[in-house]
């Protein structure tokens, strides 16, 4: 697996790798994801396929848990690391992005708000395993791997290709409190997350479009204008 991440990052020429801990450890794997130039990976949700420190010792049974299958327990705990990698990634462009040499003022502020916006849902992620009497286990994500982002539109690509599988993962989790009849669940994730996220992705996809059709990259004016009018009035709508 450490090859393959390997791999994709080198294919993607700049994105950063998603985290091995947020990949299959061994177990079945539950499902595939096929992203830019064929690339393909595997993601499991399985409790077995959890990642968990040798040293770590088991963690004694709740008392509290109830009509809480282990299986959207272990689902939840590897989104919410999702989300904060996803977070960390965004921040990083943002970091980027305002440098004086790139200069893209709303790109970077873009980024700032999706940050927050998935460290957020982390965090509700994580008040709900408390409110249903749930172990939360942290993995490791590792920092953001340390890239020249190139341009925003270069960003816009890694980040999209980014979204796409986070809501994978939510309609994995949406799939997985139907078949565990989760009522609970399922009511949480499609008020806090359904809708939002595909509404994201769409407009990504809308600046993706746009800034390729006006020449971005290869046209630096592309992106100081797509910054500046683009994104720059809707900062100011915000």
């Amino acid at each position: 697996m450490v090859a393959q991440l390997h791999e994709y990052t080198k294919k993607q020429r700049g994105c950063p790798a998603l985290p091995a801990a947020l990949f299959d450890h061994g177990g079945e794997p539950r499902g595939s994801y096929r992203g830019p130039r064929g690339f393909a990976f595997t993601l499991a949700f399985t409790p077995a396929t959890l990642p968990v420190p040798s040293a770590m010792l088991p963690a004694p049974p709740s008392q509290v848990r109830q009509s809480y299958h282990p299986d959207c327990e272990a689902a939840i705990n590897s989104h919410f690391n999702l989300e904060f990698h996803a977070s960390s990634v965004c921040l990083a462009a943002a970091v980027y992005l305002y440098r004086y040499d790139v200069a893209l003022k709303h790109f970077s502020w873009f980024f700032v708000r999706r940050s927050l916006e998935h460290s957020g849902w982390a965090r509700r992620l994580m008040r709900l395993q408390n409110q249903r009497g749930s172990r939360i286990r942290f993995q490791d994500i590792g920092r953001p791997v340390s890239i020249e982002w190139k341009s925003g539109l270069k960003a816009m690509k890694c980040t999209l290709f980014l979204e796409k599988f986070v809501n994978r993962s939510l309609r994995h989790l949406h799939q997985l409190a139907i078949d565990k009849s989760d009522p609970h669940l399922h009511r949480f994730l499609a008020t806090h997350y359904s809708s939002q996220q595909v509404a994201f992705i769409s407009e990504l996809e809308g600046h993706v479009t746009t800034l390729s059709m006006m020449g971005a990259p290869d046209v630096d004016l592309a992106g100081s204008l797509f910054d500046k009018l683009t994104l720059g009035d809707s900062d100011k709508k915000n």
